[in-house]
């Protein structure tokens, strides 16, 4: 149920009227109880039997837990791309416009906010025939407008209230299972499972005269029992903690369902002929303990379905008016004093009475469910893309093989294209054209996508597509450093460092800097280096220019290389040997700040080097009074991904300090470290808080085999001498370039 954060209001980023008070919710009410109602609805209670009845006990199995696999598949996805986006509101449209950028999001998210509109009368229809099986002399038209002004007038109110009301279908579902249970256990399962056969005849439905069909048709009918599974997603906007509730609800929603569906399935086998599994859609109503409890389950079913899709269609139309995608939307981005978004939620309940009013959606309903396949699809596609990719800003807290959104996407598309390859067409069609509209309107994201460097990672004839996107990618963000040499020998001494902050998908520029005019000797010693960094798998090249002075000679490479396809965005320079580089080096820094790009200062302890290369210490400044956490973080961006790179490719330990002068500061400071290590996804991280002055703590502080500290222009190389000493370790000094984000 979507919402997404833009610029709806003055004052607020959000959408919300002054003095909101936005309530969030957690796992159980927003995520696993929405999901799991959505997945347990009309094809349990009267189609199940008859998938049985035509499939048999084998065949029904396999077509449930080819269903589940594809779902379950594509759960894991969306499980492992929020824990690794600050995915905020807008659920799977989120995800994907900031993955793929917001045209492609756009182009799933419209079509998508109109089948979850039009998917409420569908509803309202399946519930109006589960009330006219009790009430048969009530007028159609009347049943669907109550039902409909009930969902209207909860949505309306507020989510709060819908999710009150879930309760209470929950607890009718679950009577309604229990009833099935009791039945059970009073010997209602009298023939065993050869009852069905190991592989049914498929004899086809009643309304067709029995014709026959075939596994695939009955798959096609059953499949959109699993589907859903976005119920909780969509409600990312109102979340306490997106990341977590997010992954651990919806897994748990399938994982309860499923099983629930297997269950039902062997019920139904033992306590009914094929014959009336074919042809009794009612059988499960027949079999329970109690019918009654069996046809509110039905009636249940619907409703919580129909409440569901009526609470997040409205907010999938005002994240896309939020972020542009819908021309003049400002009015449906807005959101009441109490959070909810009902400019949008009359825009939605005006479809869904047009779709009443005509009565007979059918003709449509396959596209319906063709466009919560595409977005499953997508969601698939984005996590599989972000995993080939290779990049470092795709680290999430849960790590799924690359096969399993692979299997998901295509499983999606199988799907697809077996329930009805027409509408399929139909539907793939409309989402490409949003796309091309889409295109056309020249949309500005909030927010960095992974689209550059999916183009650079293709071949550089995406070089033209690659420069139309912003540029400082943070999302595409890698290392490729620009090594300034003039003396090959000393930068043997750096290539350990250098392979550990580029491996494997940044680059090196190793740039001999010649005062001889002469370049024999010099190119004899780099063109070696660099083959033999290129042998360990590193892209590295290679280039010499003349120079009369280092600050000169660097600012002309930093110049030249800025219109290269692999422009570096780091300078990466050795501790200075003498009295020249000492004043050549604030200069270098200031000109690397002018090109935008960050620095890197090696300061190698002249006898520990490298140690073990197992533990890595990044120290943050102390920020007292104001521990705040945004997206700017200050000037520690590159040295927590330098850090990350250093402890992955060593396999090692990082560990994030600080020290605070005021003792009453190392609360704060210690939860400013937690929050840091969490948004940024480091994953196993220790933090430690010196409640002492900065020297002092020093002394006590835990060792590590290299120290990262910030760098400023103006840096001391005495103080930088000093740390290496203090510290008994190498010690890197850092200074972001901004063009990184240690939290994209």
């Amino acid at each position: 149920m979507e919402t997404l954060a833009g610029n709806a209001t003055p004052g607020r980023a959000d959408g919300l009227e002054e003095g909101t008070e936005h309530r969030k919710y957690g796992t159980f009410a927003g995520v696993f109880t929405p999901t799991l109602l959505t997945i347990l609805g009309v094809i349990m209670y009267l189609r199940e039997g008859w998938v049985i009845g035509n499939a048999g006990v084998l065949g029904g199995l396999l077509i449930i837990g080819l269903a589940f696999g594809i779902t379950a598949a594509t759960g894991l996805a969306l499980s492992s791309i929020t824990t690794n986006i600050r995915i905020g509101a807008g659920g799977a449209y989120s995800i994907i416009s900031q993955s793929l950028g917001l045209e492609v999001g756009g182009s799933v998210g419209l079509p998508l906010f109109l089948s979850q509109a039009l998917v409420i009368a569908l509803y309202i229809f399946g519930f109006r025939e589960g009330w006219l099986w009790i009430f048969p002399n009530h007028p159609a038209l009347v049943v669907d407008l109550a039902v409909f002004a009930v969902l209207f007038g909860v949505a309306f109110v507020s989510a709060g209230l819908a999710f009150r009301i879930q309760y209470v279908i929950l607890a009718i579902i679950a009577a309604s299972l229990l009833s099935v249970a009791w039945a059970a256990a009073q010997g209602s399962m009298v023939y065993d499972l050869t009852n069905v056969g190991i592989w049914g005849d498929f004899a086809g439905a009643p309304e067709d005269d029995f014709a026959g069909v075939s596994f695939w048709v009955v798959f096609a009918v059953f499949f959109p029992a699993a589907t859903g599974i976005m119920a909780g997603a969509n409600m990312s906007g109102e979340l306490k903690d997106p990341r977590r509730s997010i992954p651990l609800g919806t897994m748990a929603a399938i994982g309860v369902s499923f099983l629930i569906y297997l269950l039902v399935a062997y019920w139904l086998a033992r306590s009914a002929t094929p014959q009336e599994l074919q042809s009794n859609y009612t059988i499960m109503v027949d079999r329970a303990a109690w019918g009654p409890a069996v046809v509110a389950g039905l009636l249940g079913a619907t409703f919580s379905s129909g409440l569901a899709s009526m609470v997040g269609a409205p907010r999938i139309l005002q994240a896309l008016a939020q972020h542009g995608i819908i021309p003049r939307g400002r009015w449906l981005g807005k959101r009441s004093r109490m959070g909810e978004p009902r400019n949008a939620i009359l825009v939605t309940g005006g479809i869904v009475l047009l779709g009443l009013m005509l009565r007979d959606l059918n003709a449509i309903a396959p596209l319906i469910t063709l466009f919560f396949l595409i977005t499953y699809a997508m969601i698939n596609v984005v996590v599989f893309t972000e995993q080939s990719l290779g990049l470092i800003s795709f680290r999430p807290s849960l790590r799924i093989p690359r096969v399993v959104p692979l299997l998901g996407g295509l499983g999606c598309i199988f799907a697809m294209f077996i329930m009805n390859p027409g509408f399929s067409l139909v539907a793939v069609a409309m989402v490409m054209g949003a796309y091309l509209y889409l295109t056309g309107r020249h949309l500005e994201s909030p927010f960095r996508d992974v689209r550059s460097g999916l183009f650079f990672s293709l071949a550089e004839w995406a070089a033209k597509k690659v420069a139309t996107f912003p540029p400082g990618n943070q999302r595409a963000w890698k290392p490729n450093l620009l090594v300034p040499v003039e003396d090959p020998v000393a930068l043997r001494g750096s290539f350990e460092i250098l392979e550990g902050v580029v491996y494997p998908k940044g680059s090196i520029v190793l740039v001999g800097l010649n005062e001889s005019g002469t370049d024999d000797l010099l190119s004899r010693e780099l063109f070696p280096i660099r083959d033999s960094l290129q042998s360990r798998g590193l892209f590295a090249s290679a280039t010499i220019i003349d120079y009369h002075g280092l600050a000169d000679g660097l600012t002309v490479a930093m110049q030249s290389l800025q219109s290269a396809f692999f422009r570096p965005n780091t300078v990466f320079l050795t501790f200075p040997r003498n009295e020249l580089q000492e004043r050549a080096y604030p200069e270098l820094i200031r000109e690397a700040e002018r090109k935008g790009m960050g620095v890197l200062l090696y300061a190698p302890h002249p006898r520990a080097g490298l140690g073990r290369r197992k533990v890595v210490n990044v120290w943050t400044r102390d920020r007292s009074p104001d521990w705040s956490l945004e997206w700017d973080v200050g000037n520690l961006n590159l040295a927590i991904l330098t850090a990350f790179l250093l402890r992955r490719n060593w396999d090692g330990d990082l560990r994030i300090l600080t020290a605070v002068s005021d003792p009453a500061e190392g609360g704060p400071a210690q939860a400013y470290l937690d929050r840091l290590a969490e948004l940024a996804r480091l994953g196993q991280c220790e933090r430690v808080v010196g409640t002492i002055p900065f020297r002092k703590f020093l002394e006590h502080a835990p060792p590590a085999d290299v120290n990262i500290f910030g760098l400023s222009p103006d840096l001391s190389f005495d103080f930088a001498q000093e740390m290496v000493e203090q510290t008994q370790s190498t010690c890197l000094f850092v200074r972001d370039s901004g063009s990184e984000s240690a939290l994209a």
